[in-house]
Parts: C-alpha cells; sequence; structure tokens
C-alpha cells in the first residue's frame, strides 16, 4: 500500500523503510540490499539516498520511497492513496508517468483513489465514480472521457473538467494570450 501521507518511518533510512515488507516476508540480507538497489533505480533516485532518513528528501522523493516500498516485495495488487496528491506539477507527471511504467512492466492490479479526474484518466484502465458511496460509473477511461460511460449528471460534470481545461490550454496556446473561462 502506498498512504497518502506516505507513512514512512521517520526514524528509519530509506533503505530500511523500502526494506519494511522484505523484512517481514522472510528475504536474506543479501537479497535485499540488492531489491534495495533495484528499487532505487526504478524510482529514480541516486543509490546514496539509502543512507538518507526522510527529514532530508523533499515531498516528491518521498513520495518515491513510499512507492519503492508500496512495490518491494512484487505485489500483485497494490493501493494507492491520494498517490501524487500535495505535489507540484512536474513532479505529480513524473512521478505518475514512472509509476504507470512500473505497473505496466510487472503486470500489476492497482487500486488508486483520488479526486483529480485527470490524474485518473492520465493513469487507469478504468475508473470508477463513487459518490456517498454508491457507483455512478464504472467503464474504461475512455469511455468515460469520450463522455459514453455514463449517463448519469454528476459524471458527465466530472469527466467535463479536464477536457474543458484542455480546451482552454489550446485555446491559450493557439492565440498566445489568456484563455477564457
Amino acid at each position: 500500500m502506498s498512504f497518502r501521507g506516505i507513512g514512512l518511518f521517520k526514524h528509519m533510512r530509506v533503505a530500511d523503510n523500502i526494506a519494511v515488507t522484505l523484512r517481514l516476508r522472510g528475504w536474506q540480507a543479501s537479497e535485499i540490499e540488492t531489491r534495495v538497489a533495484e528499487m532505487l533505480d526504478m524510482v529514480d533516485l541516486p543509490q546514496d539516498y539509502a543512507s538518507r532518513f526522510p527529514h532530508m528528501l523533499s515531498g516528491g522523493q518521498r513520495k518515491r520511497v513510499g512507492v519503492a516500498r508500496a512495490i518491494a516485495a512484487r505485489p500483485r495488487i497494490v493501493l494507492m492513496d491520494e498517490p501524487l496528491g500535495a505535489l507540484d506539477p512536474v513532479t505529480r507527471d513524473s512521478l505518475g508517468s514512472s509509476y504507470r511504467d512500473l505497473h505496466d512492466r510487472f503486470g500489476m492490479t492497482t487500486l488508486m483513489v483520488t479526486h483529480d479526474i485527470q490524474e485518473a484518466a492520465l493513469m487507469a484502465d478504468r475508473i470508477v465514480v463513487m459518490k456517498n458511496g454508491r457507483i455512478l460509473a464504472d467503464d474504461s477511461s475512455h469511455a468515460l472521457m469520450m463522455g459514453s460511460g455514463s449517463d448519469d449528471p454528476d459524471v458527465t460534470a466530472l469527466m467535463e473538467v479536464p477536457r474543458r481545461q484542455a480546451e482552454r490550454i489550446a485555446a491559450l496556446a493557439a492565440s498566445n494570450g489568456p484563455a477564457s473561462a
């Protein structure tokens, strides 16, 4: 699981945070050391970060360590709670793309909770839209983005947001001036 608040152990170095699940699952020390090095590479962190404490890292770097810990033991299913929340746009994009690549490479199933529909559309194969504990829509990202996945007005309004934003950005780029709302 990758937690919204990251959930790293403050008293443990990065390597030890990544290795927690591996130790609990009985991996040998040499296997753990190798796997921690692999995980740092996979999440684009330098090897020397293994000896740092979480407070020495930026928010995006801590999120990367959290992802590394979540997938270190090669799970088939990863749960992510607001995995990219509170990150700057460049880090969000980079980490989202990196995670999606890892997800595809290892054939994992990821259940991600997010309030950011653009993030969901860009990262997910399938989106389930819920409101008040009730499922309003459950379809492919493509179907929902194209407006064919649901007749529910709340779902329509939600899926309209990234389309409207993309249109405003395209208008801004084409006109060299502010886009109208």
